[in-house]
């Protein structure tokens, strides 16, 4: 299919097209563009401020007993479980959005995320109730990942839906600047709360960030609550049930992997986006501070300057994805990341903070931001409607698991086990190569009616 032009099956008026025409529609439309703003924003929130405070507080909060690397690489590893759990809440909430509707589920998750969020800051020290403290952080690290395995997936599908074709990814990429103002909101506090003397935000300053996040969930809930369910959604409900069964039960007599093309598309789209963005805002940060010594509000200064930068990259990647086609945008992100993990990981090494800064921003900018921006319609599109929510979350949550929850993980290993950073730049370019790898068999998307039943692939 051709990147530049629109097949037969897709563009023209949609559900969405014809909301949008009256008063009603718009305004609904704004509301559910700021509820999944604040609601994508929360998730962000909740795990920027986790990988922040893993690779500066957590090891000594929780694992103080530890030498500087084993704390942490104990501190990602409890990092990882909140993705071990996205997949269970993508399942879950999947299907009960693709069952009851899209707007039932995100106010669940972002109730869940929220309320989780708030208690980490409540977790006693280590040192006050021992063992419990650590594992009170991997429950509710558990909970905080069952409630975002199906938010951030929702909050795509909710935009999308709601969106006129012809700007649908320009208008879905809001969920990523959703996740971009909870990673600036996040950043900004850490960077004042670690100004704070050391025995001060050991003892209740790290605290601070995870309390406030209790406002945004408020907010959030608040307007889902008054938010219609999507014009797609309510179309699908409303069509011929006999069609619907008839088509059903048509036979496929195609293989369990053909059936299931476009899911293991986005599991490789995922893995290119996921694995590098969280390496880039999460190992990094503890790699320079902890190993590199590099002081400490050095990192968290990059993050922010990156997310900052984010209100640009963020619409200019949906805007590049409505312009010229989903699949090209995508496979040219995913071939800057390729290009970028070697000379990324030696000029870090020069420990200049201004160097440091610029490769931190450049790589969150591309990997966190730009890439995701253009994921956001293209996931959305690859699915049919009735059981887009399920698949794409589940997908885009396993992909998570294979890259995202486990690489400062496995990137804290392989410079535990080779003492150099070169297996860590090798282990980037490879989850960037397999997403770049994938666009050449995903199909090109762009304008397609997710009214249709069946898959793109």
């Amino acid at each position: 299919m051709n990147d530049s032009t629109l097949s037969p099956t897709m563009a023209g008026d949609s559900a969405a097209d014809a909301a949008f025409a009256s008063h009603e529609g718009r305004s609904q439309f704004v509301r559910a563009t700021l509820s999944c703003w604040l609601g994508t924003a929360m998730e962000y929130v909740d795990f920027a401020l986790y990988g922040l405070a893993a690779g500066l507080v957590f090891g000594d909060v929780f694992f103080p007993n530890m030498t500087p690397l084993i704390g942490l690489l104990a501190s990602f590893a409890t990092y990882s479980v909140g993705f071990i759990a996205r997949p269970l809440g993508a399942l879950v909430f999947g299907l009960i959005g693709d069952r009851k509707g899209r707007q039932v589920v995100l106010v669940t998750t972002v109730a869940l995320m929220g309320l989780s969020t708030t208690l980490i800051g409540l977790i006693p020290p280590y040192s006050q109730i021992g063992i419990f403290a650590p594992l009170c952080l991997v429950v509710l690290r558990f909970a905080q990942g069952f409630g975002a395995g199906a938010e951030l997936s929702g909050g795509a599908v909710m935009l999308a839906e709601y969106a006129p074709v012809r700007q649908r990814g320009l208008i879905a990429s809001i969920v990523a600047l959703g996740s971009n103002s909870g990673t600036l909101l996040a950043s900004l506090v850490w960077l004042a709360v670690i100004q704070m003397d050391r025995q001060n935000l050991m003892s209740w300053g790290w605290r601070i960030p995870f309390l406030a996040s209790f406002l945004i969930a408020a907010s959030a809930l608040y307007l889902r609550r008054h938010v219609h369910e999507t014009p797609v959604f309510r179309q699908a409900l409303e069509e011929n049930r006999e069609r619907r069964e008839s088509a059903a039960a048509a036979p496929d007599n195609r293989s369990f992997l053909a059936r299931n093309r476009a899911f293991w598309i986005m599991i490789g789209l995922r893995i290119g986006e996921n694995g590098p963005s969280y390496l880039c805002q999460g190992f990094l940060v503890g790699y320079v501070a902890k190993v590199l010594l590099v002081d400490k509000s050095v990192p968290a200064l990059a993050v922010l300057i990156a997310s900052v930068c984010g209100f640009g990259v963020i619409p200019l990647a949906g805007w590049l994805a409505d312009r010229f086609g989903r699949r090209i945008t995508y496979r040219w992100f995913c071939l800057l990341l390729v290009l970028y993990a070697f000379p990324a990981f030696a000029l870090l090494d020069t420990r200049n903070p201004v160097i440091v800064i610029a490769v931190i921003v450049v790589g969150m900018c591309i990997a966190s931001l730009g890439i995701f921006g253009a994921q956001a319609a293209y996931g959305v599109e690859l699915f049919g409607v009735k059981t887009r929510y399920t698949k794409m979350a589940l997908a885009k949550e396993l992909g998570s698991i294979l890259s995202g929850g486990t690489a400062p993980l496995v990137a804290t290993a392989l410079l535990s086990r080779f003492g150099h950073w070169w297996p860590i730049a090798c282990y980037f370019a490879l989850m960037a190569g397999i997403g770049l790898v994938t666009t050449f068999v995903a199909p090109e998307t762009r304008g397609r009616d997710l009214n249709l039943p069946e898959d793109a692939a």
